[in-house]
């Protein structure tokens, strides 16, 4: 079960907790990995960890040109894209009275607008083989919401809509489109979260600890694999009942 052998992954934002662990998943299930990411040093690190099958694929998904290279440059190193997770995020977390456009801007480019682009490009290689699976990782904000991060929160429920979208147009390719939300996880993002922070967040999570990357891994390496054909246009919540939609 889960078997990718013979499959092509590019992972984003792989040198952060999530993207790590999901890198780790898919190249475990037999994938060829291209691990992306703005910081080369753990890039290498991981890839020397995982051995073969491993290509260090660096990218700033804040340069339009150089994400609308990203998946030409994978597909030359591992032979194809066939399967496209985009983890990779920002946030600038500031009240809406006292946000500047800047902190709006780069965060919806970097969550959003990258991710469009790297879909976008993905896909037609994967319309020819009729064969791909793209898996967008968003965030439990993007339906909960958070005080401090509209910027966060619109770009990731625009992810999520674009997916669904997505989704019904190459559905008939052989294609999915489907999103995991993590909620709370140990990241170096949220390890930046306060005691006090950390105890209100978790007052709302029945199941009353913080999530690990790896169980987040486990939902994309699902939706990635042969046996996740018929879902499509779905979002993957993984939370600890932290919002139960």
């Amino acid at each position: 079960m889960f078997d990718l052998t013979g499959k092509n992954a590019l992972v984003t934002g792989a040198s952060g907790g999530i993207g790590a662990a999901v890198a780790k998943a898919l190249h475990g299930a037999g994938a060829t990995v291209g691990l992306s990411g703005t910081r080369v040093e753990p890039l290498q690190a991981l890839a020397a960890e995982l051995g073969d099958r491993a290509h260090v694929l660096p990218c700033d998904l804040g340069n339009a040109a150089a994400v609308e290279e990203l998946v030409k440059q994978a597909a030359e190193a591992m032979g194809s894209v066939d399967i496209l997770v985009n983890n990779a995020g920002i946030t600038r977390d500031a009240l809406a009275m006292r946000m500047s456009d800047d902190d709006w801007l780069s965060v919806i480019e970097v969550n959003l607008n990258s991710t469009f682009r790297l879909c976008r490009a993905a896909i037609r290689g994967m319309m020819k083989a009729r064969w791909g699976r793209i898996i967008n990782v968003t965030s439990v904000v993007a339906q909960a919401g958070n005080p401090g991060q509209v910027n966060y929160s619109a770009a990731k429920a625009g992810v999520a809509g674009m997916s669904r979208s997505l989704a019904q147009e190459v559905a008939s390719r052989g294609i999915t489109v489907n999103c995991v939300a993590p909620g709370l996880v140990e990241t170096a993002m949220t390890a930046k979260l306060n005691d006090e922070q950390r105890g209100k967040i978790l007052a709302g999570v029945p199941a009353g600890r913080i999530g690990k990357p790896e169980e987040i891994a486990a939902g994309v390496l699902f939706l990635a694999s042969v046996e996740a054909a018929y879902v499509t246009g779905a979002t993957l919540d993984i939370n600890g009942g932290g919002d139960m939609l």
